[in-house]
């Protein structure tokens, strides 16, 4: 499996995760054979009372015996779970990992060696499979995850103890294995032996039937990334518009494009419920949100609203990280031409009366459309223009000291205030963009 998957390279030097069990006393045995350069890494949990010591003392001296440089270091696991509000197990492993990244960079290690077995990738996936998962969680445990490396993966834990008893190396016994406390426990103890009596190759053949589904894997998700391409039609840095009708024909396609929004499976499986015709509906995740508009899928970051924005003269203002504004008096002479962009706003000095407010619109929000003579709502204005409910939410508009919108920012000024012939001075509003 080394030189199959590529794992590891005879000139790098690596880290072994020396625990004192047998797992790992087999993988740091076999390397060191095989002519590996390795330094041992011990995590003393203190959650065994003596028992935790005495694997401290044994790695410590099996490390002398072989020459190899030894690491240990001390962890409150139950402190950090209790502090964190993780289980014992989600604390030891966080913590192991932590510092096993850490190390490497401080030895200049390349890569992790950690001993999971077959018997541990079957565990994985019998694990996924009662909690419910994809395709992805019946391949059981990667041989390489990053840093983390496997070389054991294709040996099971009954070839490793025939392999230390062969060469009379001892190890140690962790009383916890064998505690059906926890589900992984309790599979190995009581679920595994059982299927062993219907079929004793069971743990092969599950091991075998992963290692297909992996390479099916693979095409799986060519394909799926290909398709959920298809399906979006506007992509940057903040937002997504996915074309609903398009994702929602397979789960999949959503999971694909919502998952690295922190969406959730069950939200994920709610939003491929709907038909696309609940324009408005929405869900959040702890970063972003997702709303339901007019056939499309909107996916955009959680930004807190700023509070509106006092402009008591001219000058230039900072409103968010993403945009900015200016605001200028000039004359209205043979020189000033009205700009015709949309980010720019040119309207008479004379009738707009500081101080200015820029503000997000507002539920009832109306004025005058340059061009028109009444007034009309602005979320009216905006849908005529297939304004998007979410770009609905994020509108600013600018308004005077009597509280009259001037300008609908990015769209039209406020006709009762535009330039005109009698115009003497011009009130430049201009609005920068960083996005």
């Amino acid at each position: 499996m080394i030189a199959r998957c590529q794992l590891l390279s005879p000139d790098a030097k690596y880290l072994v995760a020396l625990s004192g069990g047998a797992d790992s006393v087999c993988l740091l045995l076999v390397l060191k054979e095989l002519g590996y350069h390795l330094e041992a890494v011990h995590c003393n949990f203190h959650l065994r009372g003596e028992e935790s010591n005495r694997d401290e003392r044994f790695c410590e001296s099996l490390c002398q015996r072989l020459s190899v440089p030894f690491h240990r270091i001390h962890f409150d696991t139950q402190a950090f779970a209790d502090l964190h509000h993780v289980s014992i197990e989600m604390a030891a492993r966080e913590l192991r990992y932590r510092y096993f990244e850490q190390l490497c960079d401080d030895i200049q290690a390349v890569g992790i060696c950690v001993a999971h077995h077959r018997d541990d990738s079957v565990e994985t996936l019998l694990i996924n499979l009662i909690r419910g998962t994809g395709i992805h969680g019946l391949t059981g445990i990667s041989p390489k995850n990053g840093r983390i490396i496997r070389p054991l993966l294709e040996v099971s834990r009954e070839e490793i103890e025939d392999y230390l008893h062969a060469i009379n190396q001892d190890y140690v016994t962790d009383s916890t294995n064998l505690q059906d406390d926890v589900v992984r426990n309790k599979i190995r103890l009581n679920v595994i032996p059982m299927l062993r009596e219907i079929n004793p190759s069971v743990s092969e053949n599950i091991a075998l039937t992963a290692k297909r589904i992996a390479e099916a894997e693979k095409l799986f998700d060519w394909v799926l990334k290909k398709k959920a391409e298809e399906c979006v039609l506007e992509k940057n840095t903040h937002s997504m518009v996915i074309d609903f009708s398009l994702a929602v024909q397979n789960e999949y396609i959503l999971f694909h494009l919502l998952s690295p929004y922190h969406f959730t499976p069950s939200q994920i499986a709610q939003i491929a419920e709907n038909d696309g015709e609940q324009s408005g509906k929405e869900w959040s995740s702890d970063s972003h949100l997702a709303l339901l508009d007019r056939k499309r899928l909107l996916v955009c970051s959680l930004e807190e609203k700023r509070k509106p924005m006092r402009i008591p003269e001219e000058g230039r203002y900072v409103f968010s990280d993403h945009c900015s504004f200016t605001f200028k008096v000039v004359s209205n002479d043979e020189n000033f031409k009205i700009s015709r962009t949309k980010d720019e706003a040119c309207l008479d000095a004379d009738l707009v009366e500081f101080p200015l407010t820029i503000r997000y619109v507002e539920n009832g929000d109306r004025f005058v459309p340059f061009g028109m003579k009444g007034s009309k709502l602005v979320s009216d204005f905006l849908t005529d223009r297939k304004v998007s409910l979410f770009d609905k939410r994020k509108q600013l508009v600018i308004t005077d000291a009597h509280q009259q919108i001037v300008w609908l920012v990015n769209h039209r000024p406020d006709n009762r205030f535009c330039v005109t012939k009698q115009t003497k001075r011009v009130l430049c509003c201009h609005m920068i963009s960083s996005v």
